[in-house]
């Protein structure tokens, strides 16, 4: 197993792995839907932090709570939002104020209208479209146009011929392959025939289970959310935390 596949490499042990010839015209058809499962599977089972991204700078509207993250940006979760002081100003040029999230009814009873309009200091997700724009919310409702620093996870774009590398492909190559495999298996034996061989998805869920839970815990230790809030590995021995 090498540290990190290429598109050309995954396709070549997926095939290998699942006892079938590269250029099999099923296999190849249902490549891509395979790699959307694997990286979907991946990207909502493993909290990433590579897929941490600031967007794009949006404006507030004054007197006006609410602000739409249009789907292009891609967000899928949000983290953080700052306000930018003074008004006018960029994150590269003012400062960053960090606004806290909190529920839509909290916002509702403290400012139900422009009246005090001032800088936002808390925010509320709102709602979400079936296009998948996203609308927040503010409190206090924005008294100029502050512009507004929002962080959040995207989904960077899938592996395939035209993009041959990604962070999963590189990183995580054994969950994506055991990933995959679930898929393959499927198509291969057809779900609602897995019992002809039962055995062979489950076992690949189960390699995927195994690894997945090593790549939980490597993210969070990337975040300082190891024991004792450390980037350590977890260990039976030294667990207290040291003074």
């Amino acid at each position: 197993m090498v540290a990190g596949l290429t598109y050309a490499q995954y396709t070549t042990e997926l095939a290998r792995l699942a006892v079938v010839e590269e250029t099999n015209v099923d296999y190849v058809a249902n490549l891509p839907s395979a790699i959307d499962w694997a990286e979907l599977a991946i990207y909502r089972d493993l909290d990433l932090l590579s897929t941490v991204s600031v967007l794009p700078s949006q404006t507030l509207t004054p007197n006006n709570r609410a602000l739409v993250i249009p789907a292009s940006e891609g967000l899928v979760t949000l983290q953080q939002i700052n306000v930018i002081t003074p008004a006018g100003a960029t994150a590269g040029t003012g400062s960053r104020n960090p606004c806290l999230p909190t529920t839509k009814e909290r916002l509702d009873f403290e400012w139900g209208s422009a009246t005090g309009a001032a800088m936002p200091t808390l925010f509320a997700p709102f709602n979400q479209t079936q296009s998948n724009d996203t609308t927040v919310i503010f409190g206090p409702w924005p008294d100029a146009g502050y512009s507004v620093e929002i962080v959040g996870t995207i989904r960077p774009a899938s592996l395939s011929s035209g993009n041959t590398t990604t962070w999963i492909s590189m990183n995580v190559p054994d969950l994506m392959l055991a990933a995959s495999l679930i898929f393959v298996s499927g198509f291969q034996r057809n779900f609602g025939k897995i019992s002809d061989e039962p055995q062979m998805a489950v076992t690949w869920q189960q390699q995927y289970d195994k690894h997945l839970d090593a790549a939980i815990v490597e993210e969070q230790r990337k975040r300082f959310a190891g024991p004792g809030w450390t980037s350590m590995s977890p260990t039976p021995v030294a667990s207290p935390t040291r003074g």
